[in-house]
Formats: C-alpha cells, sequence, structure tokens
C-alpha cells in the first residue's frame, strides 16, 4: 500500500460536553494507577496484613453449602510466613492459567510467525461484496481475537484500506475493524487461548467452595459463538447507519486497491486447508466410536480426554496447518524456522509470565487466609438479606465489569482478581461458575474500544493519523462510543435472554448449581 499525506479535515463525530469530562477524568484516574504486576503485588501486601487483622479479630462465617465454620487465618504467624516463602514457586508452576496459555500460544504463535493468519484475514476481506464488506471486517475483526496481536497490527489498518478501496470512509473501516477486534473480545466461533485461561481462574475460584469443581476451557462456547453474530450484525448497524454518516467527506488521497493473495500465499491456504481437514478427521477418529481413545472410560465426551485435552489440540490444530502453509508458501525453510517462531511466540509472552507469577501468589493468599470464602459466604448473605439474587445482581456485576475494564485492561488481571469473590459468592446463590464468567465476559469486552489505557489504544490512534493528522485520542473514543453502547446493551439482553430460556452455556455447563 502507498504512503498518503494526512489531510487537513476534521473527521470527529461532535462530542458531547459531559461525555467528554467524564472520559478525560477516566482517563486521568486510570494513568495514576500503577502496573498491574505492582498492582497485584500491592494486592499480596494487602491480603497479608488483613488476614493478621481478621485473625486477631476471630472472624468466622458459617459456609451454607457444609455447615463448616471457616476462620480466617493469618499470614503473618511463623507457620504463614514459611509458607509464603516454601510454595512460592509451586503456587506459580501450579497457576491454572500458565500451563494453558503458554501451550495454546505455541500453535497461534507458528500460525501467525508463518504469514498463515495474515493471509487468512486478507482473504476473508477481498472475497466479500461490497454490501457486505462492514460486517465482513467487523466479524474477520472478532475471529482475529484467536490471536489477539494479529488483529489489532493487521486488521485494524487493514480495516481503514479496504473501506477506501470501496470509496467508503476509511476511518469508518478502521473503527469497524477495532470493535470486532476489541469490542467483541470475547466472542468467537472458535477457542482462544483467552477460553482456558479464564476457565482456569474460574476453576481456582470455585473451588474455594467445591473443591472438585471443574470449569472447562469449552465453559462458554455455545453463548460466545452465538455472541460472534450479535456482535456482527451490530456492529454492521453501528457501521453504517451511525458512525459513518457522521464523518465528514473524506478528502485524502486514495489507497492503492489491497492486493490479492500470491500464488505462494493461496497454494499455502490450500495445504493449510488440506493439513487441518486430516487433523480434524484423525481427531474424530478418535473420538466418534462408541468406545475411543479419546472418550472416557465409560464412552461419554464430556467429560472425557477430549475435553480435558482441548488446549493442547488447539495448539496442534494451529501448528500444522501453520507449518503446511509455511512449507507451501515459503515462509518456513526448515525445522529451524518452526522452533524460531515458537520461541518468539514464548518471547511475547514474557510479561504475562511475570505477571502470572504475582497474580499466583495473591489467589493462593486469598485461598489460604479463607478471605475469599469469608468475603463470599458474606457477600452472599448480604445479597439474601436485600433480596437482590436473582438478574439484577447479574446485571450490577456487569456494569461493575465495565467500569472496572476502563481502568484495567487486562482480561485476566480483573478476573484473578474478582473471580475469588464473585464466583464463589454467586455459587453460594445458585449460579455457575460458568454463569458468572459469561457475565464477567460481557463487561471485560465492551468498554476495551473507549479506554485509552488499552495497550493497543495509542497503536489505533495512529493508525487513524494516517487519514487525519488531528485524530486524537478524544476523537477516537467518540469514534468508538456507539459501538461500546450499542454491544454492552445487545449483548446483556442477549444474555438475560439465554439465562430466561435455560440454554446451556457451553458443553457441559450449565446455568444454575
Amino acid at each position: 500500500m502507498t504512503q498518503t499525506t494526512p489531510p487537513e479535515q476534521s473527521s470527529s463525530p461532535k462530542k458531547s460536553g459531559w461525555i467528554s469530562k467524564s472520559l478525560a477524568f477516566i482517563e486521568a484516574v486510570g494513568n495514576k494507577l500503577p502496573d498491574p504486576l505492582t498492582l497485584f503485588f500491592i494486592f499480596c501486601l494487602a491480603v497479608i496484613a488483613i488476614s493478621a487483622i481478621a485473625a486477631a479479630m476471630n472472624v468466622s462465617v458459617v459456609n451454607p453449602a457444609t455447615n463448616e465454620t471457616i476462620t480466617a487465618v493469618s499470614l503473618l504467624t511463623p507457620d504463614g510466613i514459611r509458607r509464603i516463602v516454601t510454595e512460592a514457586v509451586t503456587n506459580f508452576t501450579e497457576f491454572p492459567p500458565l500451563g494453558t496459555v503458554i501451550v495454546a500460544m505455541l500453535g497461534v504463535g507458528v500460525a501467525e510467525a508463518t504469514g498463515l493468519l495474515a493471509a487468512l484475514l486478507r482473504q476473508l476481506v477481498l472475497i466479500a461484496p461490497a454490501k457486505l464488506i462492514a460486517p465482513t471486517v467487523v466479524f474477520a475483526g472478532v475471529m482475529s481475537n484467536i490471536a489477539s496481536d494479529a488483529g489489532y497490527v493487521v486488521l485494524v489498518p487493514l480495516g481503514a484500506i479496504v473501506f477506501l478501496a470501496f470509496k467508503r470512509h476509511p476511518l469508518a473501516g478502521m473503527a469497524a475493524a477495532f470493535a470486532g477486534v476489541s469490542g467483541g473480545f470475547s466472542a468467537n466461533l472458535l477457542l482462544s487461548p483467552l477460553d482456558p485461561l479464564l476457565a482456569g481462574l474460574s476453576q481456582s475460584a470455585a473451588q474455594l467452595i467445591d473443591p472438585n469443581y471443574v470449569v472447562n476451557a469449552t465453559a462458554n462456547y455455545y453463548f460466545l459463538a452465538f455472541s460472534t453474530l450479535l456482535v456482527t450484525l451490530v456492529g454492521w448497524y453501528v457501521t453504517d447507519k451511525i458512525v459513518e454518516p457522521r464523518l465528514d467527506t473524506y478528502q485524502g488521497e486514495e489507497e492503492t486497491p489491497i492486493e490479492e493473495l500470491s500464488a505462494s500465499e493461496r497454494k499455502g491456504l490450500r495445504w493449510a486447508g488440506y493439513a487441518l481437514l486430516a487433523f480434524v478427521v484423525f481427531v474424530l477418529a478418535l473420538l466418534l466410536p462408541p468406545q475411543g481413545v479419546l472418550r472416557s472410560p465409560e464412552g461419554e465426551i464430556i467429560p472425557s480426554p477430549f475435553i480435558d485435552g482441548i488446549v493442547f489440540l488447539i495448539a496442534i490444530a494451529f501448528l500444522i496447518p501453520a507449518i503446511a502453509y509455511g512449507a507451501a508458501a515459503g515462509t518456513i525453510r526448515n525445522d529451524k524456522d518452526v522452533a524460531q517462531s515458537m520461541g518468539n511466540a514464548m518471547s511475547s509472552l514474557g510479561y504475562y509470565i511475570a505477571l502470572a507469577f504475582i497474580a499466583a501468589q495473591f489467589v493462593a493468599y486469598f485461598s489460604w487466609s479463607n478471605l475469599g470464602l469469608i468475603t463470599a459466604v458474606n457477600g452472599a448473605n448480604f445479597l439474601r438479606a436485600t433480596g437482590v439474587t436473582g438478574s439484577p445482581i447479574l446485571l450490577l456485576f456487569v456494569l461493575l465489569t465495565v467500569v472496572l475494564n476502563l481502568f484495567v485492561g487486562s482480561a485476566s488481571a480483573k478476573w484473578a482478581i474478582m473471580a475469588p469473590v464473585f464466583v464463589p459468592m454467586l455459587m453460594l446463590v445458585g449460579f455457575s461458575p460458568e454463569l458468572t464468567q459469561a457475565v464477567y465476559r460481557i463487561g471485560d469486552s465492551t468498554t476495551n474500544i473507549i479506554t485509552p489505557l488499552m495497550p493497543y489504544f495509542p497503536i489505533v490512534v495512529a493508525f487513524g493519523q494516517k487519514y487525519d493528522k488531528n485524530l486524537g485520542i478524544g476523537t477516537l473514543i467518540s469514534l468508538m462510543l456507539p459501538y461500546s453502547v450499542s454491544f454492552l446493551i445487545s449483548w446483556t439482553i442477549l444474555f438475560f435472554i439465554w439465562l430466561f430460556l435455560g440454554i446451556p452455556l457451553g458443553p457441559g455447563a450449565p446455568i444454575r448449581i
């Protein structure tokens, strides 16, 4: 694509005063928060101190599920200090999200490095009819979150190029892609690395109440797969009827139309398809027979080794087609290239691994001290006393997540804090951990696109400045606000319809317990 000079024009939607002031306040407050890693370290110190105070005050509750009296345990006793020191490594290595994310990213990282994901995204937008270009861009954005970085750095600028190639405003295309990638972050027709990550945190929290409770990576699959359709349709409407009509006519230079896939890329996609088909056939051969290897000893699919090993299977489902693509397209020359791609994928997880170490300690301290269980029981008792135990509490939980997401963008960081409190609390009033996780994912996704604290937000601003050099954070927020509000309202309505109908959230994932 050619470089163009940003036009001297204003493409900013009109902004009301109170919205601008509110968002400026959010930005100012959020900028004062420490890094999530530092935040978890502070939480660890706080749990240690509070545990000592609570134990000294003989704080206790009765678990309504077991009638067992639960007392606060101080972590400042000699035994507590010894446990903090000796079990730090174990806390980290046994932290449920750690291994699942690392394994999943081995496959996704190779698919990204070989160019497979980028080629798939380009092909998707190239074959779409002109009238369907907006929903195609939004849908491609939603699907791209299986490899989150690829969506931000490939599809967001690609959305602008595609719209301009169809004689439409490039900022509308950029907004549509950004809305799909980030605003619809949780929705997908496929499982992504985020699914096992959040499931692991939910499982750790659920085991505060039931030590044997298991939350699978597929816990929200049915709901989120259907949500993909919702986000695509709502994003289409908002782009065509609200966002683009509010933008001024674009006066800049025209872009060179997006290039067709090269012969080597098309060949690579064909061989990737063959490889994926062969792998799917192989897995089905192990799963479909009544006594299949991937079924349980009783012949069931849920639960089964297939469900327990879904993260490994996802990694292989990316890895094998990626190698096939790379070999056919010429982006992989030998096994060293594959190994290098895996290494690069792991290096991109450096910050997450550091964060996981501190988060693992926080989760362990919260469990050892019994503060999570005590908070959950008291919260459940309070909810029962007020009578707010059904749909209203779930709505309040969505709104709380929405607000917190404006300040703490990391889905895993927020859930590591919230899950130990809200999963047990809502379990005690009859809602499953899978349902609590689904509610969380609605609130966590919808405000990603309007918070300047989201790591990729400045990058999207830079992309937009190619088409309007005056575009700033406020312009982008006001451009994305209609998506955020529309996604939040429509997604919440869908959830409550789902709740009313009693449809399972995923395979073996009930709404109530």
